[in-house]
């Protein structure tokens, strides 16, 4: 991996942070609003955010991601870890098709990280006891994107990406949160 596209990076600081990633050219993307919140809060911390982070203004829904990365200084020439977690599930269909056509163009070698939320959540069917996160988010409209775990793999597929590990939200709290 040469580079890091930080996709819907809102405030993480995984690349500011991570030690792996820390020598490599790294884009983060997401709504402007976001973004300039997120400029405000490193040149507060840091007087100025590492030469090596571009931060790209962007609406997944209704731009083009490629031509603004591309006018960023983004190339897609060499491997590239792209990062896309607590995103989908923001995006309209039409959003997540652009956003994988972008990623089905991703050099050889490259790597994609991305967490969706489960569609029967999304249908009201497996609301267990999130019936918080439902009513503040699915029904005023916020959440629109979910899959099926089994259908992971098909859905990949035509863009090109195939699974190399597929871990349930429990199998990830039970590795991290201890």
């Amino acid at each position: 991996i040469k580079a890091v596209v930080n996709l819907g990076s809102g405030m993480d600081t995984l690349v500011f942070r991570s030690q792996v990633l820390a020598s490599l050219p790294a884009w983060e993307v997401d709504q402007p609003i976001n973004v300039a919140a997120k400029r405000k809060g490193l040149e507060r911390a840091l007087g100025e955010g590492p030469e090596r982070v571009t931060q790209v203004a962007v609406d997944f829904d209704h731009e083009d991601l490629s031509q603004k990365l591309r006018d960023a200084g983004f190339g897609a020439r060499e491997p590239t870890l792209f990062v896309l977690e607590a995103v989908t599930q923001y995006l309209t269909e039409d959003g997540i098709a652009s956003t994988f056509d972008f990623l089905s163009k991703a050099p050889s070698g490259s790597r994609l990280l991305f967490t969706y939320v489960k569609q029967p959540f999304l249908d009201g069917d497996d609301i267990g006891d999130l019936k918080i996160i439902y009513k503040s988010t699915v029904q005023k409209g916020i959440w629109h994107f979910g899959l099926n775990p089994e259908t992971v793999t098909d859905f990949l597929a035509p863009f090109g990406w195939e699974v190399v590990a597929h871990e349930s939200s429990e199998e990830i709290a039970a590795r991290y949160i201890p």
